[in-house]
């Protein structure tokens, strides 16, 4: 009586077989794993934006892609931000002033507490705008005053307000390209 063994047909085929399926399953649930890891990440860790328009020139550019930090709350004057507004549209902007700040325009420059702020990364001079602000201005705790560094074209605080720390998607960790990665400063 012949035997089939790891030579024989009968039973390499199957073992070959049966190793097969358990790399699938391995293969498998490694698979489900990574999504779901990537989407807990992508839910609750990270997000990715898109700079839509020049207000933040020269730092992000108009179509640049940015990878945010969700959660953050303890944000200080110079972070960037992804945040929501009223009105539904996803901005980002810089953040110049916390709760308790008092924010004022003069002569196109920006005062917070009574002192200049002098940023070699802004655009053109601050300038009030029509809107929502009267100045000088105290942020109310739990929101930030925020401006984009390219004052001339940036849709801002000075003409929808302060914004709650709730509408804050969160803070810019990240610029992404081609062939670049880099900490937005």
């Amino acid at each position: 009586m012949a035997q089939d063994g790891p030579s024989g047909t009968a039973g390499g085929l199957s073992e070959r077989y049966n190793g097969y399926k358990l790399g699938w399953l391995h293969d498998g649930i490694f698979f489900i794993i990574l999504v779901a890891v990537l989407f807990v990440l992508l839910r609750f860790v990270i997000g990715v934006s898109i700079v839509g328009g020049a207000s933040m020139e020269p730092v992000l550019k108009d179509g640049d892609v940015v990878v945010y930090l969700r959660g953050v709350k303890d944000l200080k004057p110079g972070d960037i931000i992804s945040m929501r507004v009223p009105a539904g549209e996803y901005y980002v902007k810089r953040v110049v002033a916390v709760g308790g700040d008092v924010v004022d325009i003069r002569a196109g420059e920006l005062y917070v507490n009574d002192g200049l702020v002098t940023d070699l990364r802004v655009k053109g001079m601050t300038y009030k705008e029509e809107g929502a602000v009267i100045y000088p201005y105290t942020v109310r705790p739990g929101n930030v005053f925020v401006l984009g560094d390219n004052r001339a074209v940036s849709m801002d605080s000075r003409a929808f307000g302060e914004v709650n720390l709730r509408q804050i998607r969160g803070k810019i960790v990240l610029r992404l390209g081609l062939w670049y990665l880099e900490r937005p400063e």
